[in-house]
């Protein structure tokens, strides 16, 4: 297999927000890129898109117009018969990553047709965000070329990109892949092919057990969001996320990591979600969510009680820290991917597992136990390996 270089033409099908994403972060790092989608008016809008944000840092002075220019320029569109379902434009490419919609069958498929179109050496990779790398393998005739590689949203703007490879990607392939990724200035882990991989499978009690504790009537969604922004030190509170990205994706997301599980507790989605998203009310895109986003409406004020702040800050971040405790201990990160996944991947203020370092396991691990007694629940079982270093007086960072 030949090595993947900035002479690798790379092809991108899905020109929605990732795809786009992607193909920027490639051209920009030197790659001739061939943007596909169904639709050629979709991939001819996205390249107009890429070029008109180029400029725009152009007048800010952070890129030179040359620079712009030569990007745009290694940015093409398949052609007609292409969009058409006829993938033999992307012959010469030495990867190609899909960016189209979080089903299976229909990667499936498309691996499928792409295999026959491209030489027997070029890579196959999905940016499937929750989806198993290795079922959408089957779709193909050669599942050592299939890898997962996981870029978050915006792609041109978030440095960390989870690379998963299936259970019968090659290691060359792997190895080929996460030094092509970090050639692009990008911070790469390595997630094992897991429900969620590391980061979205790590994040999901952000926001289910907030959700959980607004259910219960602790507080209220600002008083929620004050809490793990100001004395948690997060960017955004759960419920400005959830809303931010999109009830529906977060919803689909959780979903996916529970079913994934065999429906484990601690990933079990909330009625109350499920709710808006029946209802249409999806956050800012539409207007409404937990908040009201309409012309004129008021933000809700928070209660700015620190002692129930740091309540809900404590029990969240327990939560948080047992899921990044067993994402080490069942192999689907190293400690220090953990970590750089979570502050990188979704800018969390700084690694869980430091952050139990510096709280104290056993402390940790106490409020856990406590959850757990109060509520009876399976939810709140801790790690075994949470467990086993508190016994042990162990730190994650020694």
């Amino acid at each position: 297999m030949p090595p993947l270089d900035k002479n690798s033409v790379v092809g991108i099908i899905g020109a929605g927000a990732m795809g786009t994403g992607i193909a920027q972060v490639a051209a920009t790092a030197g790659h001739r890129v061939i943007l596909f989608d169904s639709n050629a008016d979709t991939a001819n809008r996205a390249i107009e898109s890429i070029s008109g944000g180029l400029n725009r840092q152009v007048a800010k002075n952070k890129i030179s117009a040359d620079d712009a220019r030569a990007i745009t320029d290694r940015l093409s569109v398949a052609n007609t018969a292409a969009a058409e379902g006829d993938y033999s434009v992307l012959a010469e490419c030495g990867i190609v990553i899909e960016a189209i919609v979080e089903d299976l069958e229909t990667k499936r498929h498309l691996f499928a047709d792409v295999e026959s179109a491209v030489h027997a050496d070029c890579i196959l990779a999905t940016n499937t965000s929750s989806l198993s790398v290795t079922a959408i393998a089957r779709g193909g005739r050669n599942a050592q070329r299939v890898i997962g590689i996981h870029f978050f949203n915006p792609a041109p703007v978030l440095p960390l990109v989870e690379i998963v490879p299936g259970v019968a990607t090659s290691d060359t392939v792997t190895r080929d892949v996460r030094a092509l990724v970090d050639s692009w200035g990008k911070m790469t882990v390595l997630a094992s092919d897991t429900p969620g991989f590391i980061v979205n499978r790590v994040a999901r009690p952000f926001y289910g057990e907030a959700i959980r504790i607004y259910e219960e009537r602790i507080a209220d969604p600002a008083t929620i969001d004050w809490a793990m922004r100001e004395l948690g030190g997060f960017r955004m509170g759960p419920f400005e996320l959830m809303d931010f990205i999109g009830h529906d994706v977060n919803f689909a997301t959780t979903s996916s990591v529970y079913e994934g599980t065999f429906f484990d507790p601690r990933y079990k989605p909330s009625v109350t979600q499920q709710r808006l998203v029946q209802a249409g009310l999806l956050g800012r895109k539409t207007g409404r969510g937990f908040y009201d986003y309409s012309e004129g409406a008021t933000k809700p004020e928070p209660l700015k009680d620190n002692s129930l702040g740091q309540q809900i800050l404590t029990r969240i971040r327990a939560m948080l820290i047992n899921e990044a405790a067993d994402a080490v201990a069942f192999g689907i990160g190293s400690v220090d991917d953990v970590d750089l996944a979570m502050t990188k991947g979704v800018n969390y203020p700084r690694g869980l597992l430091a952050w139990a370092d510096e709280i104290g396991i056993k402390e940790v691990l106490g409020t856990l136990e406590q959850l757990q007694s109060d509520y009876a629940e399976d939810r709140y079982r801790p790690s075994l390996l949470l467990k086993r270093m508190a016994r042990e007086g162990k730190k994650f960072h020694q």
